[in-house]
C-alpha cells in the first residue's frame, strides 16, 4: 500500500467553527454574501432606532425586493427561483438583521406568495405573483384568532356562499403585516371544510388595526383583522385546496425559514459577545481569559454548530423533495431555542450595558421570545416530533 500524503489540518474559525460555508456551492455563498452586504450596509445601521420607535423600516422594502428575495424560492412570475437551501441562507442573514426584517420577507414569501403559487389557478398567480415579488403588492396572512392560535381547527372565521361569492365574517390577530398589507391570504370555515380567500384591501367591511405597546418585534408590524359581511368574489377562493392542510402547508413553509433566521440571530450575539469579551478588561484581565467565559463562549459555539447542520441536511432534503414537516418542527423547535437561549446568555456576559439597544443581544432576545411562539410554539413542535416517533397525537 502506498503511504497517503499527510493532511494539514485547517484551523476552526470561531465564527464558522464547522466550514460549514465549505459544504455550501458557490451560487449559495453568493447569494449569502450579497444578503450580508445588505444586512451591514443598510438594516444594522437603522434597526436599532427603528426596534426603540417601535417602527418598521418600510424604506427597505424596495432594496430587499431589487435583490429578488420575496418569493425568492418560487419558479416564474418574476421570482428568482433560488433553491431552499439558498431561502434559508436568506433568512439566517435577514434575521442577523432582526427578526422583523425576516419576518416580512417570511410572510410575504411563504405565507402570502406560496398558497398563491401553491393553491391558486393560472389568473390568480399572474394578478398577484409579479407585483408581490417586485413589492408593490405587500401581503399578511390570515389564520391565528383570538380565541385560538395552537388550535386552528376551532376557527370561527366563516365564508358563507352568497348569490356566487363569499361573504366572510370573523376576525384574526397577531397578523405581520396587516395594516401595510394589500391582500390578505384568509383561512376561513366554510360548509366545504377550511377554505383560502385572497381579501384585497379595498372590499367594504374589510379593516385593520394596529397592536401597539409590544416589547417584542417592534421593528415589525403586528396588527388585528376584522371582517363584516365581506364580499369576496369567487374569482378570489384558492381553488386547489380545502381543509387545514392549506394553511399548514404554508406553516411548514415559513417553519423552514425560521429554522435558519433564528441561527443569524444568535450568530450576531454570539458574534458581539465574543468580541467584547476580548477587550472588556475585570479583575486586571479581559474577560475572554477567564474559564468561565470560554466555557460559555464555546457553548454558544457549539449550539449553533449543531443548528447550521441541522437547517443544512433539512434544507438538502427540501430540495430533494424528501423533507417531512416533523423534521422542521425538530429544526424550528431545536434552533429558537438554541438562539433564545444564547441571546440571554449574551445579554448576561455584556452587564449593565446588555439592556441597550447599543448592543444587539436584548433586541434579539425579546424578538426571539415571539419568534419561540409563533408558527407552533415549543410544546407543540415538541409533540409534533413526539406524535411521528409514537404513532399517535397527543393534542
Amino acid at each position: 500500500m502506498s503511504a497517503q500524503a499527510p493532511v494539514t489540518a485547517i484551523e476552526p474559525d470561531a465564527m464558522d467553527f464547522y466550514n460549514v460555508r465549505s459544504l455550501l456551492t458557490e451560487d449559495e455563498r453568493d447569494i449569502q454574501d450579497a444578503v450580508a452586504r445588505f444586512v451591514d450596509e443598510k438594516v444594522i445601521p437603522v434597526i436599532g432606532d427603528a426596534f426603540d420607535q417601535h417602527r418598521f423600516p418600510k424604506e427597505l422594502v424596495p432594496e430587499i425586493a431589487a435583490l429578488g428575495l420575496l418569493g425568492c424560492n418560487l419558479d416564474g412570475y418574476d421570482c428568482a427561483g433560488l433553491n431552499h437551501v439558498c431561502y434559508g441562507l436568506v433568512c439566517q442573514e435577514l434575521e442577523r438583521g432582526d427578526s422583523g426584517i425576516r419576518s416580512f420577507v417570511s410572510v410575504q414569501g411563504s405565507l402570502c406568495m406560496y398558497p398563491i403559487y401553491a393553491y391558486g389557478n393560472e389568473e390568480q398567480k399572474q394578478k398577484f405573483l409579479p407585483g408581490m415579488a417586485r413589492g408593490e403588492i405587500i401581503g399578511c396572512f390570515g389564520l391565528t384568532e383570538p380565541d385560538g392560535g395552537s388550535d386552528p381547527g376551532n376557527m370561527k372565521t366563516n365564508a358563507v356562499k352568497k348569490d356566487g361569492d363569499w361573504v366572510l365574517n370573523g376576525a384574526k390577530m397577531w397578523i405581520t403585516n396587516g395594516t401595510i398589507a394589500d391582500i390578505a391570504i384568509v383561512w376561513a370555515a366554510t360548509d366545504e371544510g377550511v377554505r383560502g380567500f385572497i381579501v384585497e384591501k379595498d372590499m367594504p367591511g374589510y379593516t385593520t388595526r394596529d397592536i401597539h405597546k409590544k416589547f417584542s418585534l417592534r421593528a415589525s408590524i403586528t396588527s388585528e383583522l376584522f371582517f363584516d359581511n365581506v364580499r369576496v368574489p369567487a374569482a378570489n377562493m384558492l381553488p386547489n385546496v380545502k381543509g387545514l392542510k392549506g394553511p399548514l402547508g404554508c406553516l411548514t413553509q415559513a417553519r423552514y425559514g425560521i429554522t435558519w433566521g433564528a441561527i443569524g440571530a444568535a450568530i450576531a450575539c454570539y458574534k458581539e459577545v465574543l468580541e467584547y469579551s476580548k477587550v472588556r478588561v475585570l479583575f486586571g484581565r479581559p474577560l475572554s481569559h477567564t474559564q468561565t467565559v470560554q466555557r460559555r463562549l464555546a457553548d454558544m459555539s457549539r449550539r449553533i454548530t449543531t443548528a447550521q447542520l441541522l437547517s443544512l441536511q433539512l434544507g438538502r432534503m427540501k430540495d430533494e423533495g424528501t423533507m417531512h414537516h416533523t423534521q422542521v418542527s425538530m429544526a424550528k423547535w431545536n434552533n429558537v431555542r438554541m438562539a433564545l437561549d444564547i441571546a440571554r446568555d449574551a445579554r448576561d456576559l455584556l452587564g449593565a450595558g446588555g439592556i441597550s439597544v447599543e448592543f444587539s443581544p436584548i433586541r434579539h432576545m425579546l424578538n426571539l421570545e415571539s419568534v419561540i411562539t409563533y408558527e407552533g410554539t415549543e410544546t407543540i413542535h415538541e409533540l409534533i416530533v413526539g406524535g411521528q416517533l409514537c404513532g399517535a397525537q397527543a393534542f
